[in-house]
């Protein structure tokens, strides 16, 4: 037996979510979904015991925060990250040949989420770990591995994480749409309703929070110009919005003479799943950046990964706010060299981590060439053959799925740039498609409730 069955194995002693033996009712499934959200907001307003509150170091990674579903000095300091990293690794090693593993046959994908499990598990205690030893999470007495509270630290923070992998589970057998998306919209759209209407706050370890939030600000400065990342906020909704509704249709009948039809491809083919990835790459990153400080020759390579990936700031403004302000200046000059190798990075890996998703997602052209034969489908006009319907898909899988890839890194990458003082251009454009997606599976839920031989197609 192999090392990867014998994980495989070893994953059956984990607890699991039985799946649904019969179809969920619909209000049944709200019901999972809203009471999973609520745990989730739950768990990021409980603190780990054994912190210093005083010194939290979590600079490097606060911008970070929304996106892992994180709330650093809670259950949940490190959100969804072990579980979006667990799926990094495997893809990468997948890509790579380094496990055999066949995507396109439900064995090989049910060995991977199995890998992914455990794999996830192992990362929820290794990241409660390095967020304790590295002082980001200071336990009380010091952050040396003597420290018994180090260890109560770490497993408080594993437990949260272990939680979130749970809750996930649940949302995606008997929720709506994906658990990790839910968290990610669910933490945005919290820190965008806290900043837009937040009060004056005296907090010691928060200095932000006394200044209020963006209202507030308007109405006691006079200041209107305060209030144009909520333009900002909306020209994102509104350009994710059309990108959705963006699509190729390819003209599919059942049989020779049957009922025709079309196949949508839409431009956003891989949905926001690369920028997910990308950015959960990112922060362990800077994690292990600070992680590995002191190590002579790791140290020096991360911390210069970790400026490579870090989206540029210019004395707490973001780039276009520092040149208005400041000017063209050495300051704002190597800001905008960090912008152009930022962009560049988050484009590359987003475009690898796309191809990835549709390879591994059983949404490439022969997977999905596959599907439609074995339904009994057709393009019309040639013969009944896989390998036609392939060659079809083919014209607009690819290129959508790079085009997509690019244009989700660009929107990102610009409006964390762009954006402040709001939330992340990322957060936003991660949310807005997910409440998008959110929609279209209620609307697909109800259609299949009124329309049963529609569901069953």
């Amino acid at each position: 037996m192999g090392i990867v069955d014998y994980f495989v194995g070893l994953s059956a002693v984990l607890p699991e979510i039985k799946a649904p033996e019969k179809e969920i009712p619909f209000k049944e499934k709200l019901f999972w979904t809203i009471l999973a959200i609520i745990i989730f907001f739950v768990l990021g307003n409980i603190w780990v015991i054994g912190l210093d509150l005083n010194n939290l170091n979590v600079q490097n990674i606060i911008f970070y925060q929304t996106l892992l579903a994180s709330h650093t000095g809670t259950l949940i300091s490190s959100g969804i990250g072990p579980i979006v990293m667990a799926s990094i690794f495997l893809q990468l090693f997948v890509g790579a040949k380094i496990l055999n593993i066949d995507m396109a046959d439900p064995t090989g994908r049910a060995k991977f989420q199995a890998l992914q499990k455990i794999f996830t598990v192992v990362l929820c205690v290794v990241e409660g770990f390095i967020l304790a030893a590295s002082g980001m999470l200071m336990p009380i007495g010091g952050n040396f591995i003597g420290n018994p509270v180090l260890w109560i630290v770490t497993a408080q923070v594993a437990l949260g994480s272990l939680i979130l992998l749970y809750l996930d589970e649940i949302v995606s057998k008997y929720g709506i749409g994906s658990g990790v998306s839910l968290f990610i919209a669910a933490g945005v759209s919290s820190e965008i309703f806290w900043q837009i209407f937040m009060l004056p706050i005296t907090s010691g370890f928060n200095p932000a929070l006394a200044n209020g939030g963006l209202l507030w600000r308007a109405f006691t400065t006079g200041n209107g110009l305060v209030l144009l990342p909520i333009l900002g906020l909306v020209a994102i909704f509104l350009v994710v919005t059309f990108a959705e509704g963006m699509h190729v249709n390819i003209p599919i009948t059942m049989g020779h003479r049957g009922t025709g039809g079309r196949y949508p491809v839409k431009f956003l083919y891989v949905s926001n799943m690369p920028v997910i990835l990308a950015m959960a790459l990112f922060a362990n990153i800077r994690i292990w950046a600070v992680f590995l400080k002191n190590v002579p020759i790791m140290g020096d390579l991360m911390n210069g990964a970790s400026w490579a990936v870090g989206v540029p700031n210019v004395g707490g403004m973001t780039l276009l706010t520092a040149i208005f302000v400041q000017g063209i200046n050495s300051t704002t000059l190597a800001a905008a060299g960090q912008a152009v190798i930022f962009l560049s990075i988050l484009i590359i890996v987003c475009v690898v981590f796309g191809w990835f998703w549709v390879q591994m997602g059983n949404q490439s052209a022969e997977a999905v060439a596959g599907q439609l034969q074995s339904s009994g489908m057709q393009i019309p006009g040639f013969r009944k053959d896989k390998r036609i319907i392939e060659r079809v898909l083919a014209r607009y899988i690819p290129p959508i799925t790079i085009l997509g890839s690019i244009f989700v890194a660009l929107l990102a990458g610009f409006g964390d740039m762009i954006l402040s003082n709001l939330s992340s251009g990322t957060g936003i454009l991660l949310t807005v498609g997910i409440v998008y997606r959110f929609y279209e599976e209620i609307a697909r839920t109800q259609a299949e409730k009124l329309a049963p031989l529609l569901g069953k197609f």
